[in-house]
Formats: structure tokens, sequence, C-alpha cells
């Protein structure tokens, strides 16, 4: 087993830093109970949405591979993700057409039909030994992604109470009516009637989702539940009647080797209605009397992310109404944590876990501190599915690091296939092209460039037999990711952590690293590899506008040039703190381009005390454009707070001595004044580089930003299907 080597954070009981150094994880890789189910080791892999269902809503080739992956991995208990009860109204992911056809892309049970797609993988997951669960929801009202109609006669929505417009708590619900008795039955069948289903395909478990703002919570809540019946507020028996109900019939139907736990609201905030912690504590305790297990967490009304992943309401910076409850202590790691202390304190003897951020490490801490009875993990999982393996192996430095940045979140808001920005085979289990095969034939591989489309290629050819020699002008590998990493600020999105993880991986695989060194067609004659590799990196481009010349605009290749130097010296967490005392910039600055470069940009400099201005050339869709959908729902209240004007559909006139020239729509014109001016624009295919090694190598390769400009998922995707398929 692997050994912790990090010293525990100050408060831990029971754990002090001496026992942490000595011993292995001891308490996360010892088996445990949920109920009848005995699971090998205490971690939960948290249900997440996928979209990868068959086209006929089955659960496919695709979906199985995947799970299985997770399995092979080392997880415990795989908790496969919300699944409808009613469709198609059990489910938030769904498109109404106009002739009021629907497609569903979210997976449901409610149908016999369904068993055989779920048994093959409940098949899969257990020849790994790994317990096997499935978490049933009923969206109710919530409505996160926007794409439902609010036509009552489309979609019907019935909860504990009737809920107008004007009531509703957020702008991400959709208005409903109360529930009949009859109804409530009907719906209580619809739960256990999925749970027998569940039991009939081979799962160990089912977790029933009463949590977030669904169809369930809305008993629980006295915000949506204004019932004077049995199942009203005026009792904790009354509000988790439902609930218990659900939980109850569900037994009934299965076997007794089956479980049914739970996930949950132990809080709720900013609304007066909404669940304290007490209450929370108090349910939870009555709900445990026939659960058999808990998974808990909070509700932020007002803001569609909720407090789903409490790492991200850092940024860009902490909320003034910042959730009380939780443990901000570590960056929003372990947030949700004394949510589940709070349960416990009730005396709940039940296992109790939640899922905020946490690794093995902290995980470890919390198990030995009595904190949770097993720990809950999604992204970390989806970043590396053998991060258990690894770990219980004292691997840790091998584990690929998540970063964070929820761009697997953001796809699943947009109704788009699940996908990892720093493990491109996520989901790609079956295609040929991701799949690693031992070489048929030894090729000696060179790579120009150590970024990190270049370090992914380097590492997936050589882990499959190839010779590969990687060179790097700069004196650092990881490309443009340290001057990223600046940019993004350390606290919330650390890309250093995945250029160190790179690093070590292509050193271990025997990768020939050659730093400090620009390739020459001649070194290339020198090398005689069989196959060439430019991953380079994207060219700088002209500035086609008068004025661009002048000294007032300040270049992005400088910028970088300016920083990479610096980062010979200083590491970018060193850097991003000196960069507050001082920058190369004047008080004021107009930042060319509205997209994902020029808003993150715009607040590195507010954050740096200068007057900043976002002036974009195209359609006020495009701002914040490839950025998540939480994270820009985060950033454009804060520049308006923070004074940064945003202008869109310009057109750029000319850069003069008081700043940028620019003509609206309407054809009036103005000057943003700015000390400096900045273009976020100025990137282009790297087409000279390319021309420079040109007819040298027969078998030659231009990938990531050096063929077209994109982003870090690009890059490591692009690496990594050319790595593993050369």
């Amino acid at each position: 087993m692997g050994t912790i080597s990090r010293p525990t954070p100050s408060g831990t009981k029971n754990c002090n830093k001496e026992n942490i150094m000595q011993y292995p994880f001891e308490k996360l890789f010892e088996p445990g109970m949920i109920g009848p189910i005995k699971v090998k080791n205490r971690i939960i892999k948290t249900a997440n949405g996928t979209s990868y269902m068959d086209e006929d809503q089955t659960c496919g080739d695709r979906m199985i591979a995947y799970y299985e992956r997770l399995a092979r991995g080392g997880v415990g208990l795989l908790v496969v993700e919300s699944c409808g009860v009613e469709y198609p109204l059990g489910i938030q992911h769904i498109h109404y057409f106009e002739d009021g056809s629907y497609e569903g892309v979210q997976l449901h049970f409610d149908d016999d039909r369904l068993i055989p797609g779920f048994r093959k993988l409940t098949e899969a997951c257990h020849r790994y030994d790994c317990k096997v669960s499935i978490q049933f929801q009923h969206s109710g009202p919530w409505n996160p992604t926007g794409l439902l109609p609010k036509d009552m006669s489309v979609r019907e929505i019935k909860c504990a109470s009737s809920m107008s417009e004007e009531e509703l708590p957020g702008p991400d619900f959709l208005p409903c009516r109360e529930m009949t008795k009859n109804e409530i039955e009907q719906q209580v069948d619809f739960w256990a009637s999925a749970a027998e289903r569940a039991y009939r395909a081979g799962f160990d478990a089912c977790e029933i989702n009463h949590a977030t703002c669904h169809q369930g919570n809305t008993f629980l809540s006295r915000i949506w539940n204004k019932r004077t019946d049995e199942y009203g507020p005026q009792s904790f028996e009354n509000r988790t009647r439902f609930l218990r109900r659900c939980i109850e019939e569900s037994k009934k139907r299965t076997g007794s080797n089956f479980a049914v736990h739970v996930i949950m609201n132990a809080v709720e905030y900013n609304h007066p209605l909404a669940t304290t912690l007490e209450e929370g504590a108090e349910m939870a305790k009555l709900v445990a009397e026939v659960a058999d297990g808990l998974n808990v967490r909070g509700e932020r009304y007002g803001h569609r992310g909720g407090l789903l992943q409490p790492d991200r309401l850092y940024y860009p910076e902490l909320p003034d109404d910042l959730p009380k409850d939780y443990d901000w202590s570590r960056s929003g790691k372990g947030g949700s944590v004394p949510l589940v202390e709070a349960i416990k304190a009730k005396g709940v003897q039940i296992p109790i876990w939640t899922a905020c951020r946490l690794d093995p490490i902290l995980g470890e801490e919390y198990l030995r501190r009595g904190s949770l009875d097993f720990v809950g993990m999604t992204r970390r999982l989806l970043a590396d599915p053998d991060l258990p393996n690894k770990t219980k192996e004292g691997r840790l430095e091998d584990i690929r690091c998540c970063n964070g940045c929820l761009h697997c979140f953001d796809m699943r808001n947009r109704n788009r296939k699940l996908e990892c920005r720093v493990n491109a085979t996520l989901g790609r289990e079956l295609l040929p092209e991701f799949q690693a095969r031992p070489v048929g034939k030894v090729k000696k591989i060179m790579v120009v460039g150590g970024g990190p489309s270049g370090m992914e290629m380097a590492r997936l050819a050589a882990r499959r037999g190839h010779e590969v020699v990687l060179y790097e002008k700069e004196s650092k590998l990881g490309g443009l990711l340290p001057v990223a990493a600046i940019v993004k600020d350390i606290e919330t999105e650390d890309l250093t952590m995945f250029v160190n993880y790179l690093t070590t991986q292509i050193k271990k695989e025997g990768v020939k690293i050659h730093l400090r060194t620009e390739v020459t067609p001649s070194l290339v004659n020198q090398e005689k590899p069989d196959a060439l590799v430019i991953a380079a990196g994207a060219a700088h481009t002209t500035l086609d506008l008068p004025g661009a010349m002048s000294r007032r605009v300040v270049k992005t290749e400088k910028i970088n040039n300016i920083l990479k130097l610096l980062l010979k010296y200083l590491t970018s967490a060193q850097l991003g703190k000196l960069t507050k005392l001082w920058m190369p910039f004047g008080k004021s600055v107009v930042i060319m381009g509205g997209t994902i470069h020029g808003c993150e940009l715009a607040e590195y400099l507010t954050k740096r005390r200068r007057k900043v201005a976002i002036v974009h050339n195209g359609h006020k869709e495009e701002i914040g454009d490839k950025m998540t959908i939480d994270d820009l729902d985060n950033l454009l209240p804060w520049l308006k707070q923070n004074h940064v004007p945003v202008w869109e559909e310009v057109e750029y006139q000319r850069i003069s001595s008081q700043g940028l020239e620019v003509c609206l729509k309407d054809r009036r014109k103005y000057i943003i004044k700015g000390k400096n001016v900045i273009s976020t624009q100025d990137w282009g295919p790297n087409q000279s580089i390319a021309e420079k090694f040109k007819g040298l190598i027969a078998e030659t390769h231009i990938i990531g930003s050096c063929r077209e400009p994109g982003l870090i998922v690009d890059a490591v995707r692009e690496g990594a299907k050319l790595g593993l398929s050369i």
C-alpha cells in the first residue's frame, strides 16, 4: 500500500503528523459495509451524467466500457449516473422539438426493455470486485440547462406544492402544481419499480436522489412544501415521509442483499425558508432509520451551479454570501464534510459520505477522524480511473491530476458527451484510435515541442514501445501551461500540477528530453527519426490595424517572452504573487477580444489593480466563448462589480495615442481609452515551422496549436490520438 507523504492540515483529531507519515492508507483501503453489501475499500465513485447512452436510450457498449474502465481502476463502489424514474418528465437533459417530439440525453429506467443493457454493465464491473449502484432521480421543477419548455401543456410538473413563476426560488426552475394523494402513490411506485429493475439487472444497490432541487427535495424543503396533510412541512416526520416511503417500498421489491442509499440536502442557503443544518440533521436521522447509507450535500439558491462543486465558488473571488456551515480552510476541498459531522453528532449509525474535491490524502484523514465513513469522488476519477490502484500501490506521483476546471461538468450542461480536459481516453475506450496497443514495429520518433500536446504524444508513444526523443527550446517543459497557470491563478486551478504529471511520466517512460535546444533541419537530419512530430505551439500573428506598431500596443508574444524569462528563476505561484506588486503595463488597459482569453486576462489584470476594458469585434453571444457556463456566470457579474466595461459588436478602427478607436454598428465612433492595448486575437497556425521541416521526414505530423490554435483539451486529445496510433 502507498504511504502519505504530506503532513495533515491543522485541526486533525486523533491523527497526528507522525501517524500520517508512518502508516499507509489503511482506512481508505479497509473494507466497509453499506447495508448488506460489503465494499472492498472506502472509495465511492459518485454519480455524474455522461450522455453516453445509445440513440434508443439504452445502456450500450460505450457506456458499459466507460464504467468497466472505472471499475478496473480499483474503486470500491460505482454509482451509475443520474437515471430518471419517469420519462420524459423525470430527467432534465432532454430536447423538445417543435412538432412535440423529444429526445432525451440522460438515462432513465422506467421500462423492462432497459434491463439487458444494464445487466451487461453490472456484469462487466463485477469482474473487478467492484460493487455497483445506480442513482435514481426525478428532476421535478429543476431545469438547469434551460433547454426545457415552460409551456405546461408540453411539460406538466408535479411537486409537493404548487409554485407560480413569481414564487420560484431561482431562475432555473419551472412552475409546478401540487401532487394529489393518488399521484404521490404513483410516484412512489415509479421509484420502487426502478429499484426493482435495478435489482433484476444485477445492481448491488440504488441511490435515491432527493437532493439539489429535484422533485423529492420539494417535500423536504419548506421553500417548496406548503402542504397541509401528512406530507406537509409541519414536522420532520411529515417532510421525510415521501422519501422514507420511496426507500421502504424499494426495499420491499428487492432482495435482502440489495442496499438502498440516499442523497439529500443537509442544508440550503439564500432563501428565508431554506433548510437549516439543524433541520437537515434531524431529517437525516429519520431517513437513516430506513436507509442503508447517506450521501449529503448543500444547495445554494439563486445560482445554477449551486454547491455541487464548492471549490468553484472561489472563482473569480469568494462571494459575499459564502455558505457559513462549510469548511473553507482548504479552498473548498472537504468543504461539505462539516455537514456529515453534524449528522453524525445526532447519533446516526449508518455510513455517511460526501463528495467535495476529496483526494486520497484528505480522504484518509477524514476517515481516521471519523468524520466520514466513505470517501466520495467524481472528477478525480474521471481524470484518472486508476487513482485507487495507484494510491494503494504508493504511486501518488503517477496519478493524473484533476485541476477542477469543470470542463467535464460543462460538457454535460451543454447536453454533449462527457469528456475530460486531461484524460482524452475518457468515454472513448472503444474507439480504435484511442486504444493502447503494443507497437508492431518500433520507430524512432522525434517530437518538437514540450507543451501538453507534445508531452502527451511522447508519453503514450513511448509507453507503447516506441523510442521517443523530445526537444524543447525553453528551459522548462509545459509550453504555455506555466504562463496560463499565472493568468488562471494557482488558487483556483493549478495547471502546473498537470505539467508536473506529464514531466514525471515521460521520464518514467524513457523519453529522452533535450531542453534549451531549438530544432533545426540539420538537427533533424542528425537524429534521423522514422517519424517527426511538430508540436511547437501556435504562431504570433501580425495585428493588421493602423497604429499596431505603437509602443502603446503590448503584444502577447512580448508578454509571454517576459513571463517565460522570469519562469526560469521563479515558479508560476511565485510569479503570480510578484505580478500583484509589479507588471509591465500602465494603469489602464484595453483588451482586444472578448472570448475566453480576453475574459481571463481581464480578470487577471483587474485583480492587479488595472483599469480594464474588454472590446470584442463579434457578437454579444461570443463574450466568454469557450469558458464553462458556471465560470462565465460567476465572472460577468464580477467584472461589472469591478467596473470592467464590455464592448461587443464593434469594428476596430485604429490604435491612437489615447487608446483603441472603434466604430459601433450604428456607425458612431468612440475611443476606448487606455495606456496600453493588448490583443488576445493574434494567434494562428504555426505555418512557418511546418514549412521549415517540410520534406525532411516522410512521416511528419503536425499537432496541437501548431496545427490549429485551441484549448488544453484539444491539445491533449490530439497528442493522445497520435501517441496511440503512430
